[in-house]
């Protein structure tokens, strides 16, 4: 990403709303900004200035799946296997209110993945024992160089990426959200 664009990205995305409505695409896949609206407790007017805001930003599509009166938004095919915003590898290019803008939006997507967590804590016990078990959060130290920690964060994505449409087809699959958010331990 060019060190303008990852700076013109913080700015779309440091506005909560942007970054819900970009993280329930990414979760949900293609909705209405009426769908959207009413999924993230919204105005559809609200919504839908937001969803062309991100549209300009080259961050969400028309499917063309929609019909005369609405258009059905997704995430647009170029930001699909990243995380929910530009990489922290531009954060050397940008100024200080633009880091400002992307720790925002680390907040911003930590606290949504925190929410996420607590709902599912409360709902869980709704679902059979398997999905209770299998998705309870786990962590896992390790101990690596920066080279290491970048072929492990590949292996990662690549990982998920096998998985990412596997259960397509196959009765009572469901879709999951697998947060990985890898956090350095201070020295022992």
């Amino acid at each position: 990403m060019e060190p303008t664009a990852a700076a013109d990205t913080y700015r779309v995305l440091a506005h909560p709303l942007r970054s819900r409505i970009l993280a329930h695409l990414r979760l949900h896949g293609g909705s209405t900004s009426a769908e959207l609206a009413r999924a993230l407790g919204t105005h559809t007017g609200a919504t839908s200035y937001h969803v062309r805001v991100l549209e300009s930003a080259g961050l969400v599509e028309d499917t063309g799946l929609g019909n005369a009166k609405t258009r059905v938004w997704a995430i647009a095919d170029d930001e699909t296997d990243d995380d929910d915003g530009p990489t922290t590898d531009a954060l050397g290019f940008i100024d200080k209110a633009d880091a400002e803008d992307a720790r925002w939006l680390e907040h911003d997507y930590v606290t949504h993945v925190s929410e996420r967590a607590h709902a599912w804590v409360d709902e869980q016990e709704g679902w059979t024992y398997v999905w209770q078990e299998e998705c309870r959060a786990f962590d896992a130290p390790v101990l690596v160089s920066e080279e290491q920690m970048s072929a492990l964060r590949s292996e990662m994505e690549a990982l998920l990426g096998r998985y990412r449409r596997m259960g397509a087809g196959t009765p009572g699959a469901r879709r999951v959200a697998v947060t990985v958010i890898p956090l350095p331990l201070p020295p022992s």
